[in-house]
């Protein structure tokens, strides 16, 4: 074995594709700088719906217990957290079961 060792092709100059094209297809440039790939974006974006006039929005009054209870479980221990949740929890499917039927 001589020279420096390398594994490798031998230095020198290399086969580049053959002349003419050949059946080598050409490579495709890079996409213009800022170029987003996919359709065009089509309108604007949906917003909120429009404001009914009102200032303070439509509440319900077991929605908001729960609510209340939930904020304050943050302050309970964990197996105490647990019990208020599932509370919470079964008093808004309870109470949109309610309004469903309305």
């Amino acid at each position: 074995m001589t020279g420096d060792g390398r594994p490798g092709p031998p230095p020198g100059i290399r086969p580049g594709p053959p002349a003419g094209g050949g059946s080598f297809a050409a490579r495709p440039a890079p996409p213009p700088v800022g170029a987003r790939p996919g359709p065009p974006p089509v309108g604007a974006r949906p917003g909120p719906p429009p404001d009914a006039g009102d200032d303070e929005p439509a509440r319900h009054p077991a929605v908001d217990a729960a609510d209340r209870a939930m904020t304050n479980a943050a302050a309970l221990a964990p197996a105490d957290q647990i019990a208020q949740y599932e509370a919470a929890y079964e008093t808004l499917r309870e109470t949109l079961a309610t309004i469903d039927q309305t």
